[in-house]
């Protein structure tokens, strides 16, 4: 079981010199008391794996499909609908995440048994009631849930390499967990071989036979490792106008510093840190592709998945080397009508990002003139003539 010291360190220091914070005792407190102590009994439960399920040695990573891309770039939808074809693909629930061991899972699922069985699932109920009051109000923003597949880069969470430090605090500036290209060959190689261990776990947890399926704009950093470390992977790229997907990460990011009572003279570097991970979000997929032309990949737009999602999935399919069932077939015919249904409810005010739609238009202008997405330039041109 690995844990990044450096990090840790880093995250403690952080939190120790904002004195000001109205939340740093009860920060402190999670990473003084609760962090060691879990991290050690992740550390047991992983050694226990190789105890409890010998076939876990034999537990083999093949092929695996990761989707990438910016936030928001419709990274969720194309997961959700790959991770129906379940008789093909394996993923993490969110719960499972926090049970990063095979010995953890199965104990849940102990209690699962006896709760059913004893309690008349009365333990579930609750879980079900909190999970409908913590979620349910963000759902139309991200579906997320218990229940939900869900990013698996939070398996990373009890090795300390996690970004949900960075929702609680503005820390991408000294914690960055996107860039792990720059991180020393040995560092790296250790974060690596820590998610595969995680990985094999989680397929063997789902029969061991199965292709895993990975959901991650943080990994739109990784891909460089990620195809040293999974030789066989085949990647899927989501690409959407950075216009609606760039300054709505950093509005959702900059309110979830301000809700933790951060204020902007805080979280302004950090702002900085997470508008260049934006940008790298489009330039560093097409730069590790081009480096591993060999790679199996699709690079979808979000227009063609939102209007045609069966035969864009189809396109998928093909690119990688899949073969489509019937029942999976059909299930995407069911789901085309309605996602042809679902409209956006988000209406982007250029007044409130914290970066400009001319800054955008610039650093990204090869992706504008790829993909013909609308030039900020050239609307603002229009509006002005439409005013005179």
């Amino acid at each position: 079981m690995y844990f990044d010291f450096l990090y840790y360190r880093k995250v403690l220091a952080f939190v120790w010199r904002h004195k000001e914070w109205p939340g740093r005792n009860k920060t402190l407190f999670k990473l003084l008391l609760v962090t060691p102590p879990l991290s050690i009994i992740h550390g047991v439960c992983f050694a226990l794996d190789y105890v409890f399920f010998p076939t876990l040695w034999r537990q083999q990573v093949n092929k695996p499909v990761f989707i990438v891309g910016h936030a928001r770039s419709g990274t969720t939808l194309m997961h959700r609908l790959l991770a129906a074809d379940g008789e093909r693909f394996s993923y993490f629930y969110y719960w499972q995440m926090f049970f990063p061991s095979l010995t953890q899972k199965s104990l849940v699922l102990a209690l699962g048994w006896l709760d059913k069985k004893i309690f008349s699932s009365a333990i579930e109920k609750r879980l079900q009631a909190w999970d409908d009051k913590r979620f349910g109000p963000t759902r139309h923003i991200h579906e997320q849930g218990l229940w939900i597949p869900e990013e698996d880069q939070f398996v990373m969470n009890g090795a300390f390499v996690s970004q949900m430090w960075a929702i609680e605090m503005p820390i991408m500036h000294e914690v960055d967990i996107f860039h792990i290209d720059q991180l020393s060959d040995k560092r790296k190689k250790r974060w690596m071989h820590h998610y595969k261990e995680c990985l094999k776990r989680q397929l063997l947890f789902n029969g061991g036979d199965k292709v895993h399926l990975s959901k991650n704009p943080a990994f739109s950093g990784w891909l460089n490792a990620i195809l040293a470390t999974f030789e066989d992977a085949r990647i899927v790229v989501m690409v959407r106008d950075p216009i609606q997907c760039i300054p709505s990460a950093l509005r959702m990011m900059e309110g979830s510093w301000k809700f933790k009572q951060w204020n902007q003279d805080q979280y302004a570097e950090g702002l900085r840190a997470m508008t260049r991970i934006s940008f790298d979000s489009f330039k560093l997929p097409a730069k590790a592709l081009a480096q591993h032309p060999g790679t199996p990949h699709c690079i979808v737009d979000y227009r063609d998945l939102t209007a045609s999602p069966k035969q864009t999935v189809e396109a998928v399919y093909t690119a990688l080397g899949l073969s489509m069932s019937e029942d999976y077939s059909n299930y995407l015919s069911a789901q085309e009508k309605r996602e042809k249904k679902h409209k956006s409810k988000f209406k982007y005010d250029l007044k409130y990002y914290a970066i400009t739609p001319t800054e955008i238009e610039t650093e990204l202008d090869e992706f504008y003139q790829h993909y013909a997405w609308p030039r900020p330039s050239q609307l603002v041109t229009q509006i002005e003539d439409s005013k005179s």
